[in-house]
């Protein structure tokens, strides 16, 4: 064999790919999104994510410690990011909430994503068991609750509604109506619908802390 046909044929092979850690957690995470956990084949992963399988384990361990991962990642890149809309002093309580609810509104209907809230949509489908994979949501299921916490606290420390209040009570409110607004957007309803339906939520603000009071 020629030097010539030698150097044509290394240049053909090329180099290996590089391992992309955040592209197949991406990938990985919209698989898990759209399907769930158990619906979500290794072999269906590894096509996703163009890694091989060895690659995968080498990297997560398992398809567990994958969707750990992925779930990590959604946190980082979509749960918190409108986070700020809340902590924004210079918005007011009516205003700051309706803005969060408007935008999460845009995440769950958003079409380049799948629909819905990953977290809400991925822990139904474990009807309350102790899989690890349950358990792997369990640190982030409440994170909204939590926010929404820290938010109507600051709020009535700021003397913005009484302090006879459960903000309890009414953080856990606001988070089922959030995650009714995942199911309804799981069903195709429409960013728009949903931002009327938080203009109703805003509208009733005052009749609700009556009502928490």
């Amino acid at each position: 064999m020629s030097t010539e046909h030698v150097t044509c044929a290394r240049k053909g092979r090329g180099r290996p790919k590089q391992f992309d850690r955040d592209d197949a957690l991406d990938k990985a995470l919209d698989l898990f999104w759209r399907h769930g956990y158990e619906a979500t084949s290794l072999a269906e992963l590894v096509e996703a994510t163009g890694a091989k399988a060895p690659t995968l384990y080498a990297e997560f361990g398992n398809k567990e410690g994958l969707f750990r991962a992925a779930v990590e990642r959604y946190v980082t890149q979509f749960a918190e990011r409108d986070a700020s809309l809340l902590t924004d002093p210079n918005r007011s309580l009516p205003q700051a909430l309706g803005d969060f609810f408007r935008a999460t509104a845009a995440m769950f209907t958003d079409k380049e994503l799948p629909s819905g809230c990953f977290i809400t949509c991925t822990t139904a489908a474990f009807n309350g068991g102790k899989e690890p994979q349950a358990d792997a949501l369990s640190s982030c299921h409440h994170l909204q609750e939590n926010m929404l916490i820290k938010f109507l606290a600051l709020r009535q420390q700021r003397g913005e509604f009484e302090n006879t209040i459960d903000i309890g009570a009414l953080a856990k409110f606001l988070t089922c109506f959030l995650q009714g607004m995942s199911v309804q957007a799981r069903d195709g309803t429409s960013c728009a619908d949903l931002d009327q339906v938080t203009d109703r939520l805003i509208a009733l603000w005052p009749a609700l802390l009556q009502s928490a009071g």
